[in-house]
């Protein structure tokens, strides 16, 4: 079986660089399993690593959809498992590297997400009822047929709420069944999972940094153009992270200091649930980032693991 390496950790907490550096070393190339950064013109919101931060490293999966399009995990599985065959045709190793765990799970477990089950018509119902009664309205609804999916979703994740529901609605089985049963059928790669964790209050700290960085770089004027573009504040792309907090500045809700203070709240919260989610993964080699002096030490250990598995010698 072949192999692809994964590299998984919350946001902020140095994943971009350190799976470049190893692509470096290993004749690797980087799948992101990012699910804003497949995004066109949204660049600083989403940290997408640049030219010079990429490092002359190939990234696919990065820049794949317009903000307006429907870009689903199932797309992302479909795509993600293309590039991973063409990479290994070509003689070098996928790393799949990235914080948004339906993404990273889809690929691991070999989830089957009910793709064919799409009802426009009932997922604009559905939106209509969030818009006029609450997120909360929906989530409780997904609670009493699906809690086990509820307890995975957040209320005010919209999309993947209004998902689960319109497969219960086709299928009369919650979509926590669906993906339990898609896991049946192996994964048709070996994946060598590294995740990244770190003192919260250090990990809370970079976040905090990582959003001034951001408003630096140009973060207001990022949200300007893509609204001038007409891309409607309630598009998916445009409720992530950075994105509906700086509309809501522009659109004289609340002011610029309330947005950064939400930016940043929701952010630490955001990196929260995600390891939480990822500490539900099996078989991760976990980093404790705070243990390295620097990113090289953290390279050569993952190196050391991975030529101990002799898994060089089966990629």
């Amino acid at each position: 079986m072949k192999n692809v390496i994964v590299i998984l950790g919350p946001t902020a907490s140095g994943k971009t660089s350190l799976s470049v550096e190893l692509a470096k070393e290993i004749n690797g190339e980087i799948i992101s399993a990012d699910s804003m950064q497949i995004y066109k013109h949204m660049n600083i919101g989403t940290a997408k690593p640049d030219k010079i931060e990429r490092g002359g490293i190939p990234h696919h999966l990065i820049d794949e959809a317009e903000p307006d399009e429907e870009f689903s995990v199932a797309r992302f599985k479909e795509l993600a498992l293309e590039y991973i065959e063409n990479i290994i045709k070509r003689g070098k190793v996928p790393i799949v590297a990235g914080g948004t765990g339906l993404y990273i799970n889809s690929l691991i477990y070999n989830i089957n997400f009910s793709e064919t089950i799409c009802d426009w018509e009932f997922r604009e119902k559905l939106k209509k009822e969030a818009e006029t009664y609450g997120n909360e309205y929906l989530y409780e609804k997904l609670k009493k047929v699906d809690p086990e999916a509820a307890s995975k979703i957040h209320c005010n994740n919209l999309k993947r709420v209004i998902r689960a529901l319109e497969v219960y609605e086709y299928t009369k089985l919650p979509i926590s069944f669906h993906q339990k049963m898609s896991r049946n059928e192996p994964p048709s790669y070996n994946f060598i999972i590294f995740g990244l964790k770190m003192n919260r209050e250090k990990l809370y700290d970079r976040i905090n940094k990582r959003v001034d960085l951001m408003l630096q770089k140009g973060l207001i004027d990022e949200v300007k153009k893509l609204m001038e573009m007409g891309y409607d504040r309630n598009l998916v792309s445009m409720q992530g992270l950075g994105y509906k907090e700086i509309i809501s500045h522009l659109e004289g809700e609340i002011s610029l200091e309330e947005a950064i203070y939400i930016l940043k709240r929701d952010t630490r919260r955001y990196a929260k649930r995600q390891m939480t989610w990822f500490r539900r993964i099996e078989g991760v080699h976990w980093i404790e980032v705070d243990g390295y002096k620097n990113s090289q030490e953290i390279l050569e250990n993952i190196k050391t693991i991975l030529q101990h598995g002799n898994f060089f010698c089966k990629i």
